[in-house]
Parts: C-alpha cells; sequence; structure tokens
C-alpha cells in the first residue's frame, strides 16, 4: 500500500514538473514562433499536429476508437481549453497591457476552487489553500504590474472582460475534464481535445485575418524551431501531463502551475533572450513559489484530500449528480 502511493507520489511530482517547465518554456516559444507566423494559425497548427500524433500513439498503443460520445467530451473540453482559453488570451492581448493579463490569467486557481466547491466537492477549500492562492496572486501582482509603465496606458474594457472569460472556460474547462466522457487512454483522450480544439482554432483564423498574413517561404528557421517545442514538449508532454493529473490530482494542487509557469518564463527569457531580470522579480518569485508551498502543505493535512482520486480509482463518479 504504501509502495503503491509513493509510485503515485512519484508519477504526479514528474508530472508536475513537466507542466511547470516545459508550459513556462511556450512563453518564449510562442513569442519567437509569431515573429513569423500569424498567431491563430500558428495555434491551430500545433494543437492540430501535436493531437494527430498522440492519435496514431494512441491507436499504436491499442486504444480502442473514440465513440461519438467520447469525441462530444473531448470537443467540449478541448473548446472550453485551447479556444476559449488559449484563443481567447491571444486575442484580448492586443487590447490589454500583457502585465494585466497575466495577472488575469492566474486568476484560475481561484475559479478552480470555487467551481469545484460549487460544482458538487463537498471539500470546502481550507484557510491555508485559500491563503496560498492568495499570496500567489501577490506575487504575480509584484512581478508584473508596474506602475511607471501602464499608469498612462488606457485598459480596454472589452479586453478585460475577454480575459475573464477565457480565465473561467479554461477552469470550467479544466473542472468539466475530470467527470467528461472521455476514452479512458490519457493520450488518446489528450489527443481528441487537442484535434478539435486545433480545428476551432483554425476555423477562428478565418474571421481574424490571419491567412492574409499567413507567407510560408517568410517562416524563419527560428520560427520553426520553436514551433516544433511548442507542439512536441508544450502540446504532447506538458498538457498530456496536465490532462493526467486533472485525473488523479487535487485541482488545488495541479493548478499551481499558473503560479510557477511565470517564473520559469521570466528565468527562460533572462537567460536565452537576454531579457532583464530586477530585484523586483526575484522577490515575486520568492513569493510564487512559497505560495505553492504553502498549498501543498495545506492540502496534505486535509483529511479528505484524496477522495476524488479514490472515487475515480473505483470507477465510481458520482459527483455532479
Amino acid at each position: 500500500m504504501t509502495g503503491n502511493k509513493d509510485s503515485k507520489l512519484f508519477v504526479v511530482t514528474i508530472a508536475l514538473l513537466a507542466v511547470y517547465l516545459f508550459w513556462g518554456g511556450t512563453y518564449l516559444g510562442m513569442k519567437i514562433a509569431i515573429e513569423s507566423m500569424p498567431p491563430f494559425i500558428m495555434a491551430g497548427a500545433r494543437f492540430f499536429l501535436a493531437g494527430s500524433i498522440l492519435f496514431l500513439i494512441g491507436r499504436w498503443k491499442g486504444a480502442d476508437l473514440p465513440s461519438v460520445a467520447e469525441w462530444r467530451g473531448a470537443g467540449i473540453v478541448g473548446a472550453l481549453l485551447l479556444l476559449g482559453g488559449n484563443g481567447v488570451v491571444a486575442w484580448a492581448q492586443l487590447k490589454v497591457p500583457s502585465a494585466i493579463a497575466s495577472l488575469l490569467i492566474a486568476t484560475v486557481p481561484l475559479w478552480i476552487l470555487v467551481f469545484n466547491w460549487i460544482g458538487g466537492s463537498k471539500k470546502k477549500p481550507t484557510v491555508g489553500v485559500m491563503g496560498g492562492i492568495l499570496f500567489g496572486l501577490a506575487g504575480i501582482a509584484v512581478m508584473v504590474i508596474h506602475p511607471e509603465s501602464t499608469s498612462n496606458q488606457g485598459i480596454d474594457t472589452i479586453g478585460i472582460l475577454a480575459l475573464l472569460f477565457a480565465s473561467i472556460s479554461w477552469a470550467v474547462g479544466s473542472l468539466y475534464s475530470r467527470h467528461a466522457k472521455l476514452p479512458a487512454s490519457p493520450v488518446m483522450a489528450t489527443a481528441l481535445q487537442m484535434i478539435i480544439g486545433g480545428i476551432l482554432l483554425g476555423i477562428a483564423s478565418l474571421f481574424l485575418d490571419d491567412w492574409t498574413k499567413l507567407h510560408l517561404s517568410e517562416i524563419t528557421l527560428r520560427s520553426w524551431i520553436a514551433f516544433g517545442y511548442l507542439v512536441g514538449f508544450g502540446s504532447i508532454v506538458a498538457y498530456t501531463s496536465y490532462i493526467w493529473l486533472l485525473k488523479n490530482a487535487e485541482p488545488s494542487l495541479v493548478s499551481t502551475y499558473a503560479y510557477v509557469n511565470p517564473i520559469v518564463a521570466v528565468f527562460l527569457g533572462w537567460l536565452i533572450a537576454d531579457e532583464q531580470l530586477t530585484s523586483q522579480t526575484l522577490i515575486a518569485a520568492v513569493m510564487i513559489i512559497a505560495s505553492v508551498a504553502i498549498i501543498t502543505m495545506f492540502r496534505e493535512k486535509s483529511p479528505s484530500a484524496t477522495q476524488p482520486v479514490a472515487r475515480k480509482e473505483k470507477g465510481k463518479l458520482q459527483v455532479h449528480k
């Protein structure tokens, strides 16, 4: 019994590290990719290609062909996470400063906790977990808010509402995926979400004038390399790890990626792209890492912390009835 718990903890840790590091790297990857690729076309191609690869891998490993119900469930998750989440964020950043956008997207853990509680979870978030989340949000604020650089910039109301919508869409999609009708194979489940999400992003690009800006001959080598990273590590490895974690770990623990990813992004920007690393950033990094430790510590002290996982292992999803 102890061995199984230790093994499960090890796998959860590895999956979390993959989400922390590889998703953190996608900020720099996307920045380089869209230097010569239209953003919505790039995102749609990224997820459709990654999903197709995962679909073939899943079939090679013996996964059954998805049923209509499984395609529908995966389609809903893909629409919420990839179109309503990633796609809307990309659009909103045309209207809202990146500092404000980062802060609003960091509210995802709060939405996840609130919707998880309202949606049927009988375990109310503890004071310690809520305190850790708020401390993490404060760390994000220290990192991204620079009054001297944002005070003169107008804040677009539509952009703010779009970012709030994107945060809610990602949170709802994350929680819905825990109980949606999906293929038993995590690889196949992830593949369907990416394929449909990629198609939806491609359709959205038709309405955003992306195709008039696509010139294949002008795409640089560094953009292609970044695109390869986004497909391989950002989508196939990290996204698959995230979907697995949603089924096997507490939402409050999984959602800590929203705090760690900005740290990874900032340090990679400093290391690879010669971006400035200030004392303000270092202070924020310490606060954010501390928030993850607080959330993890208080989560493990909760007597019912493993209930959702136990229900899933027994195959009895009795929530949301």
